[in-house]
């Protein structure tokens, strides 16, 4: 695909290498496609709102910006008159007749097409003859509401043209052609270079996701054993972030596998491999970083789980011992009750006013009356002691 464009001496790959190293770590400026629709070059102020479909079409001729034209047709027309120029095309959300226009002059495969238009497609690598058909998975972590805001790049890598479909806000394509235009030595190696430029971009933006990740789990962890009522909700909502993250970084590992593996047969340079390679370890890593999340999460959710049962458990103990003592005390007052209540009964049958009535004339009544009272007191006593009743 790289063939028709020259080939830098060995000399110069290794100041190609720093002046690109150089670029990658400077800050970014302000962002030249995220300004009003209004501006060709601008097209992720608002993600909710009309914008323009073409963000920015610019021709390049060895490593440098030629022009920049307005519309679809004076690319067109000016790519054809250039022998060794480049153009790279970027679409925001683009309508169906802009892709058919664009699939009728650069001959694009109507499958390649259709997953552009429609989107939603999973992160893959196709090609089609001589044309690359790339689908990203971008993510950006909001700090406010804690989430992960996922966008999808579809990017066409043809002979002598690149073009971007992105779907959602994310990621900024603006400083991507920014560093590249900062580095000629690398953008003259064509469109294999870009494409580079957006994997790279792509997964340095995963780098912010990830650490705001690992600080909700840190979080979430001290929630756990804290005993928050609501984490149980913040867990599973992080987990399906992370099975969603995890959808958009496992397959860019075989995606670049099969990349590096097609460098000899399409020619690829040899610093531009290196490059490549060094996006694949990052993706590993980051790959990798998702899976131990997602375990993670699980096993948080595991012991979490764990602790609401023990207590729930203890709880139920702290009932069944409080019922225990409730049965207690109730059964020493049902035993004094009923204690009282004998000599009441005795003394109620004596109280009696009948005139004709045994035991009424005679002397030892009274003290017949206390007696048995006494007794059967003492009786109720010692049946309730033995049965602990007391």
């Amino acid at each position: 695909m790289s063939e028709r464009r020259a080939r830098p001496v060995a000399a110069r790959r290794m100041a190609r290498k720093y002046a690109w190293r150089r670029a990658a770590a400077s800050p970014p400026p302000p962002s030249a496609e995220s300004a009003p629709p209004k501006q060709p070059q601008d097209a992720s102020a608002d993600p909710g709102a009309e914008v323009d479909s073409i963000v920015q079409a610019v021709l390049y001729r060895d490593g440098v910006r030629v022009s920049a034209p307005a519309t679809l047709a004076e690319t067109f027309h000016e790519l054809r008159k250039q022998q060794d120029g480049m153009a790279w095309i970027g679409l925001a959300r683009p309508t169906e007749a802009e892709l058919l226009s664009l699939a009728a002059e650069f001959d694009l495969h109507p499958l390649a097409v259709e997953d552009a238009m429609e989107a939603h497609q999973r992160p893959k690598l196709e090609r089609y003859g001589e044309t690359l058909f790339v689908v990203l998975r971008a993510a950006r972590y909001l700090d406010a509401p804690e989430e992960v805001d996922f966008g999808e790049l579809h990017v066409f890598v043809g002979p002598d043209f690149v073009i971007t479909v992105r779907h959602g806000a994310a990621p900024d394509l603006s400083a991507v052609r920014r560093r590249m235009e900062e580095t000629p030595e690398l953008l003259k190696l064509g469109p294999e270079a870009v494409l580079y430029a957006i994997l790279d971009a792509v997964v340095d933006g995963y780098v912010p996701v990830v650490a705001g990740v690992q600080n909700d789990i840190d979080e979430i962890e001290t929630e756990v054993f804290r005993g928050d009522p609501e984490v149980s909700r913040r867990i599973y909502e992080l987990s399906r972030e992370m099975v969603e993250f995890q959808r958009a970084t496992r397959p860019l590992v075989n995606m670049l596998h099969g990349l590096m593996a097609g460098f000899t047969k399409y020619g690829t340079d040899e610093e531009l491999q290196r490059y490549l390679r060094d996006v694949a370890d990052h993706v590993t890593h980051t790959s990798e970083r998702v899976d131990g999340f997602r375990q993670a999460l699980a096993d948080i959710l595991t012991v979490n789980a764990t602790l609401v049962t023990q207590q729930q458990n203890a709880e139920m103990r702290a009932l069944a011992e409080a019922g225990f003592e409730q049965n207690e005390e109730i059964k020493k007052i049902s035993s004094w009750a009923a204690i009282l209540f004998a000599p009441t009964l005795v003394g109620t049958i004596y109280g009696m006013n009948f005139d004709v009535m045994p035991e009424l004339n005679w002397t030892f009544g009274y003290p017949f009356a206390i007696g048995l009272m006494a007794v059967v007191c003492v009786s109720l006593y010692f049946i309730f002691k033995r049965r602990d009743w007391l």
